[in-house]
């Protein structure tokens, strides 16, 4: 299946999911896709500037969230409406 679409938005026709992994540099961690995951899921996401970003893990447990940094990455630049604003 290929689907078109702002990905920053997840998709939440699929939802919930037990783990979203984020390939692009986020500026924040999108509530959009803390909401799509299950129970006891994870998401991974770069979260940061346009260049350096530092690698979330997000746990979601009871509809409580708790967030560990892994480290410094360099991933592009989120784009959509969760992304990163253009002059």
């Amino acid at each position: 299946m290929v689907l078109l679409g702002d990905g920053s938005e997840g998709y939440e026709a699929e939802a919930p999911y037990d783990k979203i992994i984020v390939t692009c540099g986020a500026p924040d961690i999108p509530d959009s896709l803390v909401k799509q995951l299950k129970d006891g899921g994870r998401l991974v996401i770069p979260v940061g500037g346009t260049f350096f970003q530092e690698l979330y893990v997000v746990e979601k447990e009871e509809e409580k969230i708790k967030k560990r940094v892994w480290g410094d990455v360099a991933f592009v630049p989120m784009i959509g409406k969760h992304g990163h604003r253009w002059a």
